[in-house]
């Protein structure tokens, strides 16, 4: 498998970083700074799994289209921010040939609209990792905990593919915790309502769960929120079974829990947030099904009231 990966920051950087680790055929499509670094420094994974530091192979936008006519690739991974998606589209379309997956793994599900308009449904895979990370100043991947797991699967069709084989065979030669499942939709609404809920609540409130859940209200609040999102994907034909429904709500009201949405540290630190492909879509969802989510609605204006502000600071 021949595999493009847009950007070497975080996410990109780790899973592309740990497939090429491995020896796996990766080449990352970066700015002419990044090459600049990649060049001097190799690419540097600081995690808790093992720090790692070697050279990637890597291309800038003015080589990518001679390189892939060349010699295509079969697979590009897409990690960009969502309010990066239309020009990480125009980025990769280069790459994107006859033979050639498209492979997200942004959070939410809008993305899935553009992708397929650009590149045909068939040819994008369904996908979601777990995973907390970012670049350093100093151009290092920086793994924030021990969780690091990618989830892939057929969106439509026969659930079981080569493509998604051959994808997990790298993921378990590398040795990184992956998921190759039969029910791409449902494991991706099940990350959806659980990421709504915790950015949602985390942002509106400033706070983290366990801030949250001791307020007076806490925890009606955010069960309420996360009912909401339930109810969303039950309108859309995918149920959240019970045990993820539990676990996902023990999570949203663990008492003393210091956890928070990345979305809550973007909009502290005054950078622009995923909220219109989050909160925002979970909404226009539910307005699509004719329900009520006063606790979305909410949510909902607070993030656009914030990026107003943002924008005027």
């Amino acid at each position: 498998m021949r595999m493009l990966v847009l950007g070497a920051g975080g996410t990109g950087g780790y899973f592309g970083g740990r497939l090429a680790q491995s020896g796996a055929d990766v080449t990352f499509l970066v700015r002419e700074a990044r090459a600049a670094q990649l060049d001097r420094d190799g690419l540097v994974i600081r995690s808790p799994l093992g720090d790692a530091r070697f050279p990637v192979r890597y291309l800038t936008a003015p080589q990518l289209a001679g390189v892939a006519a060349a010699q295509p690739f079969d697979m590009v991974l897409l990690s960009c921010k969502a309010y990066d998606l239309d020009s990480s589209i125009d980025a990769i379309a280069p790459a994107v040939g006859e033979g050639t997956t498209v492979w997200p793994i942004l959070n939410g599900l809008k993305h899935y609209e553009s992708l397929d308009e650009r590149f045909d449904k068939q040819r994008v895979l369904g996908g979601l990792c777990f995973i907390s990370a970012t670049k350093s100043t100093l151009g290092e991947v920086l793994h924030l905990g021990r969780p690091a797991s990618v989830t892939f699967g057929e969106r439509s069709g026969d659930p079981r593919s080569a493509r998604c084989q051959v994808l997990a065979d790298a993921f378990a030669a590398a040795g990184v915790d992956h998921h190759y499942s039969e029910h791409i939709a449902l494991d991706q609404w099940i990350k959806f309502a659980f990421l709504t809920a915790l950015a949602g609540a985390t942002c509106l409130m400033r706070a983290s769960i366990g801030d949250i859940v001791a307020a007076e209200g806490g925890h009606a609040f955010i069960e309420g929120l996360y009912g909401e999102c339930l109810a969303v994907a039950e309108a859309a034909g995918h149920s959240i079974p019970a045990e993820a429904r539990d676990k996902a709500l023990g999570m949203l009201t663990q008492a003393g829990s210091s956890v928070t949405a990345s979305m809550l540290r973007d909009l502290e630190s005054g950078q622009r947030t995923e909220g219109a492909h989050i909160v925002g879509d979970m909404l226009r969802r539910a307005r699509g099904a004719g329900q009520a989510a006063p606790l979305l609605d909410l949510a909902w204006v607070h993030l656009q009231a914030c990026e107003t502000r943002r924008q005027g600071a």
